[in-house]
């Protein structure tokens, strides 16, 4: 049986919440599930290990419009890449119906999908859940989980010379957009505070924008720079050994947050401008709000108010 899940968010975070609704259906009919995502989404760089993902399709879809799928050209381009793959079900994870005509056309045997154009106000966990809880009569808990070869591992170990009497601390300093940056302040606090009492190395993940590589500079040239090592320039294959070796991660609002707490890590989130619902949907993630505030939303701009200290507090719990 060929079973496709269909995930057409833009970001490495939307995918991997969608992961454990992914995973259901991977044990509702005992085999990998394909999946089509975007390229942005980078699923191929953080899913090549995980057995209950079977071939990631890439959705060819982008903001100038001319992609393999855009348009009336692309609509009948993605009915012919799926129709080569013969799929017997199919799972949208969205309420368009451009893609339930080219799932149709495609021939697929059952096509499942979200109510038909009620985009609007939609809960990215609670309709995923509803939905399979609908079609499939299953419960999903959003416990997200990515593997790795452990050989990928043992070769992290190695090259960074993982010390098992120190503590590894991820912190994932970057964010897609300048609301979600928390000051570079915080974090050295943080980690003065820490290293008071615990022997600790510190990896600063982040992308290459302009005001990430400050915050970066700003940390590295710091009295605690020599604690540190950067892997802004690593791949997201390549960081996601680095994570898994980690006792505890201290993220942003950013990808390295969610793959962080799906790679079974602890996950300190520090939610300053984005629905509390992205930082606290797993186990594994435990959010700070900026001081002040019951909670947080898209406009609360509070970057500036999330408390070292309360930070702190979380990863001496975590640690001990």
């Amino acid at each position: 049986m060929k079973i496709l899940a269909v995930q057409n968010k833009m970001g490495i975070g939307d995918t991997v919440i969608f992961l454990p609704f992914i995973e259901a259906i991977s044990k509702k009919y005992n085999t990998p599930v394909d999946l089509l995502s975007r390229k942005s989404s980078k699923a191929e760089q953080f899913l090549s290990d995980t057995p209950y993902i079977g071939k990631i399709l890439t959705l060819d879809r982008n903001k100038k419009l001319n992609g393999r799928h855009d348009g009336i050209r692309g609509f009948f381009n993605l009915i012919v890449d799926l129709k080569k793959e013969k799929f017997d079900k199919i799972f949208i994870f969205n309420s368009s119906l451009r893609y339930k005509l080219c799932s149709k056309l495609s021939g697929s045997k059952q096509i499942f999908q979200y109510p038909q154009f009620s985009k609007k106000n939609q809960h990215i966990i609670n309709t995923a859940r509803y939905f399979l809880k609908k079609n499939l009569n299953i419960d999903v808990e959003t416990d997200a989980k990515i593997f790795l070869n452990p050989k990928k591992l043992l070769q992290i170990e190695k090259k960074y010379k993982i010390n098992k009497d120190k503590f590894y601390i991820l912190l994932g300093i970057g964010g897609s957009g300048p609301s979600k940056r928390i000051p570079p302040e915080t974090f050295i606090s943080v980690i003065e505070k820490i290293s008071k009492i615990k022997n600790c190395h510190f990896f600063l993940a982040t992308g290459n924008h302009e005001e990430e590589k400050k915050i970066l500079e700003k940390i590295i040239y710091s009295e605690f720079g020599k604690l540190c090592t950067p892997i802004n320039e690593l791949s997201i294959n390549e960081t996601l050994p680095i994570i898994k070796i980690c006792n505890a991660s201290i993220c942003n609002d950013t990808s390295f947050s969610h793959l962080s707490a799906a790679l079974g890590i602890e996950t300190i989130t520090l939610m300053a401008d984005t629905p509390l619902m992205y930082g606290n949907y797993s186990p594994r993630m435990h959010p700070v709000i900026p001081d002040g505030m019951e909670d947080v939303n898209h406009h609360s701009d509070g970057k500036d108010k999330i408390n070292p200290t309360k930070i702190y507090e979380k990863l001496i719990k975590i640690l001990n």
